[in-house]
């Protein structure tokens, strides 16, 4: 009687694969990636620190000298958030690096050969980073706000969420910074180089600015209101603007970050899939 030999469990042959990743297990792979960068962590905590820390120097500045300080002009929330100016250089460099220490490292292959659909590997990256970024930037704003507002209270220049527009700016702190780093994602999906996209995002969110002052007064009123950084940093501004500022509105000048950040995602996403990796 013939008797059937069962191969071992190495040798028999793995079933076929059904199905193919989604962007389901895109997400999951970029929060592995992101979560076991040490990197990451280190920048995310050096954010909140420069935001909080430069805030509260700000803020202790003011009522050092509250001479002169009224409380009805003064924007107590803004002055607690000055360290976004600095933030968001952190978090573009972040951003940029998102995407192109994939490509300095050659993992971006691995990465297309796992996924091979480039917009699901596109999108989930700058989700996964947006929401990231979002979460650290409000507990950056937060903090921000609540330590500066305890400095600034010994000398009745402090606000509270209940006044007008406080709220507001605070969460909009956080919304700014996600917009840089969006910014500076698409830049680096652009350019695929580290130290290029960061030089790029902060020559627009920052330098650009700084050159705008040199212009004169009449271009500047009409040059300012359309750079990003101005205008996103409307949105963690409390208190309207004297009668001859000619910057938009709170949403109107994030609005106009918002569309250099979606300019720069999609020319990015139009690079990623059509360019070899």
């Amino acid at each position: 009687m013939a008797t059937t030999q069962i191969a071992p469990a190495a040798q028999r042959p793995l079933p076929p694969a059904t199905g193919r990743a989604g962007f389901g297990d895109a997400l999951r792979s970029e929060f592995t990636k992101i979560k076991s960068t040490r990197s990451t962590y280190w920048t995310l905590l050096a954010l909140v620190v420069v935001c909080v820390g430069i805030g509260a120097l700000a803020c202790a500045g003011t009522a050092s000298h509250p001479q002169g300080v009224s409380s009805a002009n003064f924007d107590a929330t803004q002055q607690s958030l000055a360290g976004l100016y600095v933030g968001q250089l952190v978090i573009a460099a972040l951003g940029a690096l998102t995407i192109t220490s994939e490509y300095s490292t050659g993992m971006i292959r691995t990465s297309l050969s796992v996924q091979p659909r480039r917009g699901v590997v596109f999108a989930a990256k700058a989700a996964v980073f947006a929401l990231v970024t979002l979460v650290t930037g409000l507990i950056a704003s937060f903090a921000s706000f609540f330590v500066g507002q305890a400095i600034l209270s010994s000398h009745h220049l402090s606000a509270t969420f209940g006044e007008p527009n406080v709220l507001r700016a605070v969460i909009g702190g956080a919304l700014f910074l996600t917009a840089c780093g969006m910014l500076a994602y698409g830049l680096g999906a652009i350019l695929r180089h580290t130290a290029a996209a960061i030089t790029a995002a902060i020559g627009l969110l920052f330098v650009l600015t700084v050159l705008v002052q040199f212009l004169p007064q009449s271009w500047q009123d009409n040059v300012d209101k359309w750079m990003p950084a101005l205008a996103g940093s409307q949105i963690w501004v409390s208190k309207a603007a004297g009668a001859g500022a000619h910057q938009f509105p709170a949403w109107g000048g994030f609005a106009v970050l918002a569309g250099y950040a979606a300019v720069a995602i999609i020319a990015g996403l139009v690079c990623f899939r059509t360019r070899d990796a």
